[in-house]
């Protein structure tokens, strides 16, 4: 056996050392960083081949580094909505502020003032899909086509009238109108795409025979005639329908058409106004008085208040006047191996070729975990562990201490003879 060979081995096991220290290290000021998974120094052997007549020469010590990135953390309430947290499998997808995407399980986002993105407590920016076209359709390996969760874009928004209804009861006995008037009005405000209200009229006129038409008008353009006489406004209406009820008193038949007691009009008579879809299968033909209902979809302008997510990534955005929209949607990305993910600063990941290729997906589905609103995932880093790690590098390290001594001494020795 070599004594130079000696020193090596000693040399090499303090640097083994050295590495698993600087992991318990490291584990121990993260032990209180939000999505943070500990770290750990791996040993395997490096062996010489024996030499013939029974010489031995010893080796030495290699380290691999360990991520737990697979060990969850516990999940700690807090205050903040937009604190996540993911219970189960997935990583958040985020990005750099110069644009290169990362994986994270750190949630710790808020909005940031200058930008409106949510981002981090490592100034990475939270990335998903926009819902304000419909439904996402996510490439599956990629993240290059999704956007920065930023609800400016929605901070003051109309949301205009597509449906409308009418439900209650006609009177059988109900007076017949003549011709060009009417027996009963009703009125529904809408509201366009820019928020503005605009009433629609809706008049009912009995014929003979126990059916009705419903003739519907915009009344800013074509106003109710003055005077005692129920006179229909002068003019083509928007829209017409024939209400005939069976002998139950419910509707039957179709008001118009190619339709099921629904018809579509525009709110304009030029055709210039939104398209609404007005149902009438709520209406029926009874005894008594008149009992009509009236109801529309969509509301006038309104300013976003503050932000929900859902624990199916939906990010709703909230206003001022109690409703809220469905702006965006978070997804989750998996990688087959993730303790193999490559770290980087700002307690992300990036993929490796021993990690696998990315897939993206949403939260539920595919063995993907959900999403924890006011909530965040905790380091994974057990300090009485890391604690116990440390004596024992210590004790190794000074033990192989004593080996590169007594080596360094034999050689003294050596070198002596020639004295």
């Amino acid at each position: 056996m070599s004594l130079i060979g000696v020193l090596r081995t000693g040399v090499s096991g303090m640097n083994a050392q050295s590495n698993r220290i600087s992991t318990v290290a490291e584990n121990i000021q993260n032990s209180g960083t939000t999505g943070y998974k500990r770290s750990s120094a791996e040993f395997s052997s490096l062996l010489i081949a024996e030499t013939a007549g029974g010489t031995y020469n010893s080796g030495s010590v290699e380290t691999t580094v360990r991520r737990a990135v697979t060990e969850g953390g516990t999940l700690n309430a807090t205050t903040s909505k937009s604190d996540l947290a993911i219970d189960g499998n997935g990583f958040f997808v985020v990005q750099d502020p110069a644009g290169a995407p990362y994986l994270t399980r750190a949630g710790n986002f808020k909005v940031d003032g200058t930008t409106g993105n949510f981002t981090n407590a490592a100034n990475m920016t939270l990335m998903g899909y926009s819902l304000l076209d419909g439904e996402p359709n996510p490439t599956l390996n990629d993240v290059t086509d999704m956007v920065p969760i930023n609800l400016a874009s929605v901070s003051t928004r109309a949301t205009p009238t597509t449906e409308a209804s009418l439900s209650g009861k006609l009177p059988l006995e109900g007076t017949v109108a003549n011709a060009g008037e009417y027996s009963k009005k009703y009125s529904l405000v809408t509201y366009d795409k820019l928020g503005k209200a605009q009433t629609l009229d809706v008049y009912l006129s009995k014929n003979t025979g126990g059916t009705w038409t419903a003739s519907i008008y915009n009344a800013a353009s074509s106003p109710t005639p003055t005077g005692t006489d129920p006179t229909l406004p002068a003019g083509a209406s928007l829209a017409t329908a024939t209400l005939g009820f069976d002998a139950q008193g419910r509707l039957a038949g179709t008001p118009a058409a190619g339709t099921d007691k629904f018809i579509t009009l525009n709110t304009a008579p030029a055709g210039a106004g939104e398209t609404i879809t007005l149902d009438f299968s709520g209406l029926n033909q009874l005894a008594g008085d008149y009992g009509v209902e009236g109801k529309a979809d969509g509301k006038p302008p309104a300013a976003v208040t503050g932000s929900e997510f859902g624990s199916d990534g939906t990010v709703y955005a909230t206003f001022d006047d109690g409703s809220r929209l469905a702006a965006f949607k978070v997804p989750l990305a998996t990688v087959k191996s993730p303790d193999n993910l490559e770290p980087r600063s700002g307690n992300v990941y990036r993929v490796s070729v021993d990690s696998g290729d990315i897939q993206v997906g949403f939260a539920g589905q595919n063995g993907r975990g959900a999403i924890k609103s006011g909530a965040l995932e905790q380091s994974n880093v057990d300090v009485s562990t890391e604690l116990t790690a440390m004596i024992e590098s210590q004790s190794v390290y000074t033990a192989n201490s004593k080996v590169f001594t007594t080596g360094n001494e034999m050689l003294d020795t050596l070198m002596n003879l020639k004295r």
